[in-house]
């Protein structure tokens, strides 16, 4: 299975329970924008106690998940991970946090094909944008791969981009300085 297959795996097990979620991280802005080699998937999902138990029965025996972890990160709204182990692949999971700024994340999550027949839901481009420029801010500016994949993202999606949502939540997160420095690095939608 490649890391993309695994992706899928889950995001049928989040449907299938019915979990609002969304994939992210280095997975989405290579989809997104320009592919890259990645050993995790990030995924943010709306999960409840009560989803714990049938997610991993709905993941089934090739994925291991630490059910007394998972809880404890749903409690405190904080993150966890699982693995498939036939490829050792981790799975990041995000809790979705009460945020003005989360709850819009995942309001304006798209589904994507991302192999052929077959979609999950991702975030936004946008969303993707932001998210790694708090990222790359909250690393004190150390990630260099986190304001690449944005310089990225910016070039590939270019004028399908809502530059005004870009803006808007920019100013509002603190990170305007940023993304003017992703878009010149970008240079001109094409």
């Amino acid at each position: 299975m490649t890391p993309l297959e695994v992706a899928l795996a889950v995001a049928r097990a989040f449907e299938k329970v019915g979990v609002d979620y969304f994939l992210g991280g280095s997975m989405a802005s290579s989809v997104q924008g320009q592919p890259r080699l990645t050993n995790d998937l990030d995924f943010v999902a709306l999960l409840r106690a009560a989803h714990i138990g049938p997610i991993k029965a709905a993941l089934g025996p090739d994925f291991e998940v630490d059910e007394v972890a998972l809880l404890e990160a749903v409690q405190r709204k904080g993150s966890w991970n699982i693995f498939h182990l036939p490829t050792v692949t981790r799975v990041d999971l995000f809790i979705v946090k009460d945020g003005e700024y989360d709850a819009e994340e995942l309001m304006r999550r798209q589904r994507w094909e991302v192999l052929p027949g077959q979609s999950l839901m991702m975030k936004s481009p946008e969303d993707s944008v932001l998210r790694k420029l708090l990222w790359y801010q909250a690393g004190g500016g150390a990630s260099a791969q986190q304001l690449r994949d944005v310089v990225e993202i910016l070039r590939v999606q270019g004028a399908r981009l809502s530059e005004g949502y870009l803006t808007s939540w920019a100013r509002k997160l603190g990170i305007s300085p940023l993304l003017e420095q992703a878009r010149a690095a970008a240079g001109p939608p094409p």
